[in-house]
C-alpha cells in the first residue's frame, strides 16, 4: 500500500500506460496471411468525449499519504473526462461503513464501480453484488478473493517489490562481503495476502545470496507504530547489516527512531515511493539508500479503466477488444542514481 500503482496528485506513472493505450475503439482490419494490420493506435478515439457514464469510487480513510493519494488521484482523473460524473462516497476505515457506502452506489445504479476495500475478504461479498446487479468492478489495490466479484483488478506488485528489495540487499552484502549478515524486516499489516507476498519476495531473492532475515515484525502501516517497532528492532540488535521497511508512510517513524539512536552501520530500504524517501535518498546522508515503488498513480488509471469498460470499449494498443482482467503494475528500485527521474511521481507522507 504503503507499500502502492498512478500513487499522487500526479496522473502518470501507470496512468501513461493506459493513456497510450486508451486510443481508439474502432476493431483493427483483418489479419493478413504475413502479418496483423496495425489498429489505428494513433487517433486518440478513446479519450474523446463519449458516452456520459457515473463512475462510483470507495477507498479507506486517508490516515496516511498513500491512500491520500489514491483518492487525489481517483479524483483529479475523473475530472479531466466531460463524460465521466464522478461519485465518492465518504472514504472508511470501517469494514461496516464501506459495505453500506458501497451498497448505496449499487442502489444508485452507478455504471461502474471503482473500490480499494479496507479488505478483499470482507468486502468480496458487496463487490459480488455490484457484479450481479451488473454493474462492473475495477479492483484496486486489494484483491477480493472471488474473481466474479470484479471485473477487472489493478495495482502494484507486491512480490516484485519483495523481490526487488531483496536483490538491492543482497547484491549490496555480497558487494562488501558482508557474510551471515543481520537483516531485518519491518512489515505493514502482517495479516494482509499483500503484505505476505512482499515477504515471500524478499525471503526468495535474499535466498539467491544465501541470505535470510534474521527478524521482521509489523507496523500496521503507521508512523507511531513504525517508530515503536523500529526501536524495538533497534533494542534488540546491537548491530544491523540491512533493514526493509515495506512503506514509506510508516518509514517517517521508522528513520526518526534510527537517528534518535543514532545508528547508522546499516542499509535500508523504503517501499512505495514517498517524496520524503526520495529526499532522503537524494541527499546521500541517511541510511535509507533505496525505495521500491508502488504507486499510487494506480488509481487514475483504475479511474480510466471503469470509464472504458462502462462505455464497451477496449485498450486499442491491445488486440483484443476488451478491457484486460488483469494489470500489475511493476515494481522499480529507486537509488541515488536514477531518484531524479521518479520525483514527479511522489507523494508526500
Amino acid at each position: 500500500m504503503s507499500d502502492n500503482v498512478a500513487r499522487r496528485g500526479f496522473l502518470v506513472g501507470g496512468a501513461v500506460l493506459l493513456a497510450a493505450g486508451c486510443t481508439s475503439n474502432e476493431p483493427a482490419a483483418a489479419p493478413s496471411s504475413a502479418a496483423p494490420a496495425p489498429s489505428a493506435a494513433a487517433t486518440g478515439g478513446n479519450d474523446q468525449p463519449g458516452e456520459k457514464v457515473t463512475i462510483g469510487f470507495s477507498a479507506p480513510a486517508a490516515d496516511h499519504g498513500w491512500i491520500a493519494a489514491i483518492a487525489k488521484n481517483a479524483e483529479a482523473t475523473a475530472k479531466q473526462y466531460s463524460d465521466i460524473d464522478f461519485k465518492p462516497v465518504e472514504p472508511t476505515n470501517d469494514i461496516n461503513q464501506q459495505i453500506s457506502a458501497v451498497e448505496s452506489l449499487i442502489a444508485a445504479k452507478v455504471d461502474a464501480l471503482v473500490i480499494l476495500p479496507n479488505d478483499g475478504q470482507q468486502l468480496n461479498q458487496v463487490a459480488l453484488q455490484a457484479t450481479e446487479a451488473g454493474i462492473p468492478v475495477v479492483n484496486l489495490d486489494r484483491i477480493f478473493p472471488d474473481k466474479l466479484a470484479y471485473r477487472t483488478w489493478i495495482g502494484g506488485d507486491n512480490y516484485g517489490m519483495g523481490v526487488a528489495a531483496g536483490h538491492f540487499i543482497g547484491k549490496q552484502l555480497k558487494d562488501k562481503g558482508v557474510s551471515n549478515p543481520v537483516i531485518v524486516e519491518i512489515q505493514g499489516i502482517a495479516t494482509l495476502p499483500l503484505t505476505q507476498e512482499r515477504s515471500k519476495g524478499f525471503e526468495d531473492a535474499l535466498k539467491t545470496y544465501g541470505f535470510s532475515v534474521t527478524a521482521k515484525q509489523d507496523a500496521q502501516f503507521t508512523v507511531e507504530t513504525g517508530n515503536e517497532v523500529a526501536t524495538s528492532l533497534l533494542q534488540a540488535h546491537k548491530k544491523i547489516d540491512a533493514m526493509w521497511n515495506h512503506d514509506d508512510d510508516q518509514g517517517v517513524g521508522v528513520l526518526a527512531a534510527i537517528k534518535e539512536a543514532g545508528r547508522d552501520e546499516f542499509i535500508m530500504v523504503g517501499g512505495a515511493g514517498s517524496l520524503n524517501a526520495m529526499r532522503e535518498i537524494q541527499s546521500g546522508t541517511s541510511v535509507l539508500k533505496a525505495t521500491v515503488t508502488y504507486s499510487p498513480t494506480m488509481a487514475s488509471s483504475a479511474i480510466k479503466l471503469a470509464r472504458l469498460i462502462a462505455q464497451g470499449k477496449g485498450m486499442s494498443d491491445l488486440v483484443e477488444n476488451q478491457v484486460p482482467q488483469s494489470i500489475t503494475l511493476a515494481s522499480e528500485t529507486i537509488t541515488k542514481d536514477n531518484v531524479e527521474n521518479y520525483l514527479a511521481l511522489g507523494f508526500e507522507s
